[in-house]
This record gives structure tokens, sequence and C-alpha cells, in this order.
């Protein structure tokens, strides 16, 4: 069996408005302490989100939910049997956009 796909879909990058991240950094700095946000470079891990992007600024981000007892090259990737999140993740995860949200609509009226 054969599969032929035929179309020009190129996904861009997902990348950070750099005026938008500046403007939400301390939310997040805020919500999960300075030590606990790392700013890293564009990355093609959420492709359909970029499309977002190409039309309005945009500001993607990750929630940690490794369990603090396993090592980073001992966790399951995502996609596998084997993959386990730790729920607290969750508490960080509706916090941080709690504060986003709000510190955007703030931000905004100004």
């Amino acid at each position: 069996m054969r599969c032929y796909l035929q179309g020009n879909f190129r996904p861009n990058i997902t990348y950070n408005d750099p005026k938008l991240t500046a403007k939400m950094l301390p939310s997040l700095e805020r919500s999960a302490g300075k030590e606990n946000v790392i700013l890293m470079n564009a990355t093609t891990g959420a492709e359909d989100f970029s499309f977002f992007q190409k039309e309005v600024p945009g500001f993607y981000y990750f929630v940690g939910g490794k369990p603090l007892d396993v090592k980073e090259e001992d966790a399951a990737s995502h996609h596998t049997p084997d993959f386990y999140i730790d729920e607290v993740g969750l508490k960080l995860g509706v916090i941080s956009m709690v504060n986003l949200t709000l510190d955007y609509l703030e931000v905004k009226q100004k």
C-alpha cells in the first residue's frame, strides 16, 4: 500500500512575537517563579499555532508536567505508552493562563 500526498503545506515555525513576549514575561515569572521561566528558541513543535501567528502576534509557552522525581533523560516522551504527566502541573497552567489573560487585558487598556 502506498500513500501520496500532494500540496503546499508548509507550516511556519512557532515564533513568539518579541514585543508581546516582553510584555507577558513578567506574568509568567510571577506565576511560576523567575527561576522556572526559560526562554527558548523558535520551534516547529506547534505547527498549527504558527498559522494563527500569521494573522495576529502570538505567544506560545510550555508548562512542564514531568514528575519531579524522574530525571529528564528517563522521562518517556509524548505519544508513547509510557508517557506520564504529573497533574500538579495543571494548576500552574491554569494560574499562568489566568495571569497572562488579565495582564494582557490590562496592558491593552493602557
